[in-house]
This record gives C-alpha cells, sequence and structure tokens, in this order.
C-alpha cells in the first residue's frame, strides 16, 4: 500500500469493524485499549463522530470498579490467543482480559473535543475517563506512594522489553493453560516473544484468574510488580488532561482530586531519574532494583513536569547523538544495551506511537526543534516501510504486522500537526 493521508484514512476505514478499529486483519482482531485510544485521536483528524464512537466502544469494556481492560472481545475470532476463554474474567457482555494498557484515553478524548465533539458524548465519556483514574490510585498504588504499578508486562504496552527480564525470573512458566501460538502464523517468530516467554505470560493470566481478578488480591499474591516509567508518565499526562475535562464537564471537587493525584504522581516519577543512563528507567517494586535498560519508553517523563532543564537537555543530547550515528528513532531498546534485536518488537524496534509522544513531550520543553525532526523521521519511516507494526532501527525496514492501524492514526496526526505549523510560520 502507497503512504499518503488519503491511504492511512482508508486503512483505518478497512480496520473498522462496525464502531471499532482493530490493530490490524488477522494477527489483532479484537479491540485493543490504547490502540483505541490512539485510533480515535487520529480519526479526529478527519472524522469527529467516528472518532467518538471508538472511544464510547472502548468503553464499553469498562469494569463495575472503574477498570477498562486492554481487550474488548466484541465479537469472536479465533486469530489470536489468549482469547477469552483463557482470561475466565467476571465481564460477560462484552467480554474482556483482566489486565490494561497504558492510559491514553483522557489525553485522547481532550484532543478529540478540541476538534469540536459533542459536548453530551465527552460529558459521558469524562466519567469513563474519571473512574479508570480512581481505579488506578486504589489498585495500582494502594499506599499512594504516587507511582501506579503495572502486574503483567502486557499492561506497559512494551510487551516483551529486557526491561521485564529480571522480574519474569520470579515467574513460572503456566502448567495450567496449553499455548496455543496464533501470531506467529501472522509474523515471522523471530519478530515475536518467544515460547518460554509466552509461557510466562500466561501463568501470571492463570494466577489472575484463580484469584477471581480481585485486585487487593493481585496487588497481594503477585511475582511481577513494577513501576513502569511509561504507564506512569502517560497517567500523569492524562491526568492533566482529565482535569482541563473537568473543568468542563466535572466539579471543582473533582478537579481538586485529580490535581491532588496529578501532583503527587508528578512529584513521585522524579525518583525513577537514572544518573549514570541519562534517562528515566522503571523500577521492580519487589525487590527495590531499577530496571535500567536504556529505550524510548525512558524519554515519557517529557510529557510531564517532571524534567528539570538539565535533564531536559541530556535526554535531548541522547536522542540527538543517535540519530547522529544513523539511528532510527527512537529504538525501543537501545543498540548496544543487553538483548538489543533490531527485529524483535520491543527489544529494538521504532514505534511510531511512542515516537509522538516523545515529540510532543520535547514541544512541551521547548524543544519543538526536536519534536519536529522526530515526527519528520516517523514520517519518513512510514512512507518508506508501509503502515507496519514498527521499524528496524537500524535499517528503517517496517516489521510485524501490516496495515497497522494506530500507524496510520499517527501518520494523520503528523500531517494534522505540519499543515498547523506551516500556518503559524
Amino acid at each position: 500500500m502507497s503512504v499518503s493521508i488519503d491511504t492511512a484514512r482508508a486503512l483505518l476505514a478497512n480496520n473498522d469493524r462496525g464502531g471499532y478499529t482493530v490493530p490490524t486483519e488477522g494477527l489483532y482482531p479484537f479491540q485493543w485499549n490504547w490502540d483505541s485510544a490512539f485510533v480515535a485521536w487520529g480519526f479526529a483528524t478527519h472524522d469527529i463522530d467516528r472518532a467518538l464512537a471508538e472511544l464510547e466502544a472502548l468503553a464499553r469494556g469498562q469494569w463495575d470498579d472503574g477498570f477498562l481492560p486492554h481487550i474488548v472481545f466484541h465479537a469472536d475470532a479465533d486469530s489470536y490467543f489468549p482469547g477469552p476463554e483463557v482470561w475466565r474474567t467476571p465481564k460477560a457482555h462484552p467480554r474482556t482480559s483482566g489486565i490494561t494498557q497504558p492510559p491514553v484515553f483522557a489525553t485522547a478524548l481532550r484532543a478529540i473535543e478540541e476538534r469540536g465533539a459533542d459536548r453530551a458524548r465527552v460529558a459521558a465519556l469524562y466519567r469513563v475517563a474519571l473512574a479508570n483514574h480512581r481505579w488506578w490510585a486504589a489498585a495500582r498504588d494502594p499506599l499512594g506512594t504516587g507511582l501506579v504499578a503495572i502486574l503483567h508486562n502486557w499492561e506497559s504496552g512494551r510487551d516483551n522489553h529486557p526491561s521485564w527480564d529480571g522480574p519474569f525470573e520470579r515467574v513460572a512458566e503456566t502448567t495450567t493453560t496449553t499455548i496455543r501460538r496464533r501470531d506467529t502464523g501472522h509474523v515471522d517468530a523471530a519478530m515475536r516473544p518467544t515460547d518460554a516467554e509466552y509461557r510466562r505470560y500466561i501463568h501470571l493470566v492463570d494466577r489472575y484468574a484463580a484469584l477471581g481478578w480481585d485486585p487487593a488480591r493481585l496487588w497481594a499474591d503477585t511475582p511481577f510488580k513494577v513501576a513502569d516509567v511509561g504507564v506512569n508518565a502517560i497517567l500523569i499526562a492524562a491526568e492533566a488532561d482529565l482535569a482541563i475535562l473537568a473543568g468542563r464537564h466535572g466539579t471543582p471537587a473533582e478537579r481538586q482530586e485529580i490535581e491532588a493525584r496529578h501532583r503527587r504522581m508528578t512529584a513521585a516519577i522524579g525518583g525513577l531519574w537514572h544518573e549514570g543512563l541519562g534517562q528515566y528507567v522503571s523500577r521492580d517494586l519487589i525487590s527495590g532494583a531499577p530496571l535500567d535498560t536504556p529505550g524510548s519508553g525512558g524519554f515519557l517523563p517529557l510529557l510531564t513536569d517532571a524534567p528539570d532543564g538539565e535533564r531536559i537537555r541530556r535526554l535531548a543530547t541522547t536522542i540527538e547523538a543517535l540519530m547522529a550515528e544513523g539511528v532510527q528513532p527512537v529504538p525501543s531498546t537501545f543498540p548496544g544495551a543487553a538483548r538489543f534485536d533490531a527485529r524483535r518488537y520491543w527489544r529494538g524496534p521504532v514505534w511510531a506511537v511512542v515516537n509522538w509522544m516523545i515529540a510532543r513531550g520535547f514541544d512541551r520543553h521547548g524543544r519543538g526543534d526536536l519534536g519536529a525532526r522526530i515526527d519528520a523521521a516517523t514520517a519518513a519511516l512510514i512512507e518508506r516501510g508501509g503502515f507496519a507494526e514498527n521499524f528496524d532501527p537500524l535499517t528503517g525496514e517496517g516489521l510485524g504486522g501490516v496495515a497497522f492501524s494506530w500507524t496510520a492514526a499517527i501518520y494523520l496526526l503528523i500531517a494534522e500537526r505540519r499543515r498547523r505549523m506551516a500556518r503559524v510560520a
């Protein structure tokens, strides 16, 4: 498929399943949480009603306690493992997974509203986002530290990043569920997590299903508890967006509640800075150890007010040095790091959605020049490699699944931003 605004829009339309969008045909046949938030944002460049419908479809998967699952199984499909029969969650209509993903919902909602969305529909979705942020605070930071935890690597969105290798040494391989890989029938196995990794991933699913997916029991029992730098940064940014939405659709008390969480989290994420690497890293909350594999996730705190001038400078210098060496920005794991693999999922490849967030972070901190360079590099990768799932940071080759919805969405957002900046200039 050639790459243009028209083909990006056509791709989103082709992956539409009647009000929700699959990430790509075959490989991911359901609705994914953070994929859909970015897709909704992309739809908002040309179809506000369809953008809202995407978030409304995701909201139908919300649990009574505010939890938003990472997968909503709106329809049956046998091309993905693990399906709803493995998750065994109490949510029945629609069925869902039992873990979540980076909380982009409120940020996408604010962006959509500011493009002229229906006020009543936004107000209803604000309630969904507010309940979800309250769930994050209660279920994933019960001690009030200001850092939320993920209890499964899939919740990070960066599924097999080397940062998780250490915590997974505590996780057994499943003896309950037979692994039936479907992904490697669609994508070269060399680009995907290994079978041994999958057996540990599914062990956590089995363990949590046996606990009835009760948040307090999961918190007490899990062998995998990580303060992921990416999730925390994205949630802090989303809290700021939610506070603005609360000012329009909520109460003064709700806005104060949100702002209090935002201040607490902004202060806490500063503790994830790694002076030796010159970037932020995740932390194993069981061992207390920093998970110090450098990569794109360590730049996401730029979305917040946490970095000071010196940290912003060091983050910028790192990106500029990579680009000067001919590395495509921004690798999920940096070349030279232990377990770097240029082609295997989150162990090296570049992801357009993460680049978009990093670029907006540099914009936020007065480095719009670098944000624009990352946008240009991302658009060039897509134009050369197609709407691929991800890209080789050394060659620029498109990797993983093809005709990927959120890659098309980011292309639309970059194009829209370029047009707006050209008008300003």
